[in-house]
C-alpha cells in the first residue's frame, strides 16, 4: 500500500482518537490537506473561505500540537508528512493487525461509558470481528479490513460523525458498513440502512416532495415506527425540506433517547437528477451541522456511501463531500487475498493467488467468485478456470454480460470504454465519462488518466467490441 494523503488522514485520525477519544474536525482535515500540497495558510483560507488569522495563528498550532502529542514526536508544518508516514510505517497500516485494537496506546481510550472501555480493551480483534461476521445472515465469506472498520466504528461512536464511504460497485461498501453496523447495535444505537436505488426514478426521483416522503416513509419502516407524515408534513406552508427535517427532529430522533446511525448507500443514483439531489444532499450538510451543536441533533449519525468521485455541481457550503471522515476501499492485497483463499479451505494450493490475481486483481467479488466455484467444483482446475474466464462459457459470464448491456445503451461510454482498452498505457477520457466507467467499475484511475481496472476486463471486452 503506498502512503499518500487519505492513508496519512487515516492514521491521524487513528492517533487521535487513541490519544484523545475524538476524530479530527474538518476544518483540521482541511489544514492538513493544504499542508500536504504546500499551500500557504493564506491560499488554503481562501479556497475553503476561512479567515488566515483564524487558520494560522488558532487551527494551524493547535493541531501541530495535538499531532504532537497524539504521535509522541515533534511535528509541525514542515514535516508532518514524515511524522505520519513513520507512524504509519510503525502499525503497518491496514496489512497486519495487533493484538488490540491496532492502536499505539489502547489503555488511554477515554470513555463515558465505563463499560464499554472496559469491553474496548477486553475483547481482542479476532473476537470483535468474528462477532460481527455472525450477528448477520451473510452467505458469502469475507476479508475483514480491521483498520478500517474499526475505524468507522469509532467514528460513528462520536456525536455529530458523518463517514463518506467511496469505492466502485461490488468492492466491499455495503458488507464492511453491515458489519460496523452490527457493532454499533450491540452499543445500543438504532441504525438504517437505505440504499437510494431503491427510489423508483419515475416517481421520486424527478420531484423532491416525494422522493423526501419516500425518504421518511423508509425511515420510519426501518425503524420500525408508525408512518406519521401526514402530521408532521406540511408542502405549501413549511416546505418539503422543513417538514423533512422536523419529522427527523421531533418525530424519529425523539423517538428515543439512543443515537441514530443513518447509513445511505448508492447516494450517486440521485446524480442524474439535480432537481432532487441539489436539495437532498444540502439538506444532509444542515442535518451534520445541526448534530454538531444542537443537543436532540447529536444523537444523528450519518454515513454515505458512493461509487465515484462527486461530478456534480454543488455549492460548497452545501455539500455534504466535502465535511466528515473520508474513507476509500482499496482492492485486496496479496495476503489479504491468500486469507481470503484460506477461508475457502483453498490455502493449501500455493499456486493459487498469483496467477488468479493476474487476471482480477485484488477484486473482491471477483475473488469471491472464483474461490466459492473452485470449493463448490473440486475436479475442476485452476488452469481451465483461467483459460475460460475471458469467454461467455466462463465464471464470470453473467457479471460480463450485464456490463456489455450497460455499454451498448450508452455509445459514449463504449467508445470511451474502447479508448481504454486498446491503449498500452493509461489514457486521459474526458472526465464525466471517466468518472462513469469509474463507478461502474470497468477502470481505475492513475493519476489524471484511467485504465482497465483488472486484465479480466480489458480481455474480454477487447474481444467483444472488435467483433
Amino acid at each position: 500500500m503506498v502512503f499518500n494523503l487519505d492513508e496519512a488522514i487515516k492514521i491521524a485520525n487513528y492517533a487521535v482518537l487513541a490519544k484523545f477519544n475524538r476524530a479530527l474536525t474538518d476544518v483540521e482535515i482541511i489544514v492538513i490537506k493544504g499542508s500536504w500540497q504546500r499551500e500557504e495558510y493564506d491560499q488554503i483560507a481562501a479556497k475553503n473561505q476561512y479567515a488566515t488569522s483564524y487558520l494560522s495563528q488558532d487551527i494551524a498550532p493547535k493541531l501541530w500540537k495535538l499531532l504532537t502529542e497524539a504521535l509522541g514526536e515533534k511535528v509541525k508544518k514542515s514535516n508532518f508528512k514524515e511524522a505520519l508516514k513513520r507512524h504509519w510505517e510503525k502499525q503497518c497500516w491496514d496489512r497486519q493487525f495487533p493484538s488490540e485494537y491496532y492502536l499505539p496506546n489502547p489503555e488511554s481510550i477515554i470513555t463515558k461509558s465505563q463499560q464499554r472501555q472496559s469491553k474496548l480493551k477486553e475483547t481482542p480483534p479476532q473476537t470483535y470481528l468474528t462477532q460481527a461476521k455472525h450477528s448477520l445472515p451473510i452467505s458469502e465469506l469475507y476479508v475483514e479490513r480491521f483498520g478500517i472498520e474499526f475505524l468507522c466504528y469509532e467514528t460513528l461512536l462520536q456525536p455529530g460523525s458523518l463517514i463518506r464511504i467511496k469505492a466502485p460497485k461490488l468492492m466491499g461498501k455495503t458488507s464492511l458498513m453491515e458489519r460496523v453496523l452490527a457493532q454499533v447495535t450491540k452499543q445500543g444505537y438504532r441504525t438504517v440502512s437505505l440504499s437510494l436505488e431503491m427510489a423508483d426514478r419515475q416517481t421520486h426521483l424527478t420531484n423532491l416532495n416525494k422522493f423526501l416522503r419516500w425518504f421518511c416513509l423508509n425511515l420510519s419502516r426501518e425503524l420500525k415506527l408508525p408512518n406519521q407524515l401526514d402530521e408532521y408534513w406540511d408542502e405549501e406552508g413549511m416546505g418539503a425540506k422543513v417538514s423533512c427535517t422536523t419529522y427527523l427532529e421531533e418525530y424519529l430522533l425523539a423517538a428515543a433517547d439512543s443515537p441514530l446511525v443513518l447509513y445511505l448507500d448508492d447516494v450517486d443514483a440521485l446524480f442524474p437528477y439535480p432537481e432532487v439531489y441539489e436539495d437532498f444532499f444540502g439538506l444532509l450538510r444542515s442535518w451534520y451541522e445541526k448534530a454538531r451543536s444542537r443537543p436532540n441533533w447529536k444523537k444523528l449519525r450519518l454515513a454515505i456511501a458512493h461509487s465515484t468521485d462527486v461530478y456534480i455541481r454543488l455549492n460548497i457550503n452545501q455539500s455534504p463531500f466535502n465535511v466528515g471522515l473520508p474513507i476509500e476501499l482499496p482492492e485486496l492485497t496479496k495476503d489479504e487475498v491468500q486469507v481470503f483463499a484460506q477461508q475457502y479451505g483453498l490455502a493449501e494450493n500455493s499456486f493459487l493467488v498469483d496467477p488468479l490475481m493476474e487476471l482480477v486483481g485484488g477484486h473482491p467479488y471477483l475473488l469471491q467468485q472464483a474461490f466459492s466455484y473452485l470449493k463448490s467444483y473440486p475436479d475442476v482446475t485452476l488452469e481451465k478456470l483461467l483459460a475460460e474466464a475471458r469467454t461467455d462459457a466462463g465464471i464470470y459470464r453473467h457479471h460480463l454480460r450485464e456490463f456489455w448491456l450497460s455499454l451498448q445503451q450508452e455509445p459514449k461510454l463504449m467508445t470511451a470504454f474502447k479508448t481504454v482498452i486498446s491503449a498500452t498505457e493509461p489514457v486521459r477520457l474526458e472526465t464525466i465519462s471517466a468518472y462513469q466507467l469509474q463507478s461502474m467499475g470497468l477502470v481505475k484511475l492513475a493519476g489524471n488518466e484511467v485504465e482497465p481496472r483488472c486484465q479480466l476486463y480489458r480481455s474480454y471486452f477487447s474481444d467483444v467490441i472488435g467483433n
